[in-house]
Formats: C-alpha cells, sequence, structure tokens
C-alpha cells in the first residue's frame, strides 16, 4: 500500500490536482488500485454543478491516469519520468460520481512498446462501474 506521500515519490502530481488518496495494490509495469476518497470539499464542485454536485468525468479519467501513471513509473526504468497522456479511447461514463462516493481506480497496462503503452482503465463506486477507458500514454 501507497500513501499520498509515497505516491508523490512516484508521480509528479501534487495538491489540489493530485486526484489519488492511496494506492492499495500495484505490481510496477503492469497495473495498480488506488482510491479517491470524493469529498463535498474539492475544489471543482464549486461550479460543477454547485447545486448537483458531480465529480467531471474528465477528472474521472485523469484520476485513473494517475493509477496508470504509478503502475509504470515506479519501474525502475521510467523513474523520475512523466507519463503524459497520448490517447483517451473507448471512454465511456456510466453513472455519476458525487460527495461521498469512494472511487476505486484500476489501471492496467495491456500493451507497451517503448516510451509508448495503452492501459485499460475501470472506476467503480461500490462495485459498480462509473467509467471505463483505453488510455495511451507517452513516457518522457
Amino acid at each position: 500500500m501507497l500513501d499520498v506521500k509515497e505516491i508523490e515519490k512516484i508521480i509528479p502530481h501534487r495538491h489540489p490536482f493530485l486526484l489519488v488518496d492511496y494506492i492499495e495494490d500495484y505490481k510496477p509495469g503492469e497495473y495498480a488500485v488506488g482510491y479517491k476518497c470524493v469529498t463535498f470539499r474539492e475544489d471543482f464542485f464549486k461550479g460543477h454543478f454547485p447545486d448537483q454536485p458531480v465529480m467531471p468525468g474528465v477528472l474521472i479519467i485523469e484520476a485513473l491516469a494517475q493509477v496508470g501513471a504509478v503502475a509504470i513509473l515506479s519501474l525502475d526504468e521510467h523513474k523520475n519520468k512523466t507519463a503524459f497522456f497520448g490517447g483517451i479511447n473507448k471512454c465511456r461514463f456510466r453513472k455519476v460520481v458525487k460527495p461521498g462516493d469512494k472511487l476505486k481506480l484500476e489501471t492496467k497496462i495491456i500493451n507497451r512498446k517503448g516510451p509508448v503503452g495503452i492501459g485499460k482503465a475501470v472506476a467503480y463506486v461500490d462495485d459498480q462501474v462509473v467509467a471505463n477507458a483505453e488510455l495511451t500514454f507517452v513516457v518522457g
């Protein structure tokens, strides 16, 4: 298990853009499983939407990408590097994420060649899929 300080040693994201509270399990270069405890105090809820707060879908995908970045950047060959988005494919949002939800984030690296790879990413709340996508990354 990795806490926020340990995650910050692997990926460059920092508050308020670090969207992962902890990593429950991971295997370098293969997969990572993390969590985001969504609270009403998140800055984005001030404007999205004040009367009906919903976590923006793009931030759910970003959280999935950060979990995937933990998996890929924890490899010795990628230490102190950054994983950039190369693309987002087959993205679907299935349910809204609201304050009080505990977002489970799973990203499995399904293909990798050199600095480029693809992660299969799925986000859950209470074992129900809320979003999924294939995320292409480039390590630079």
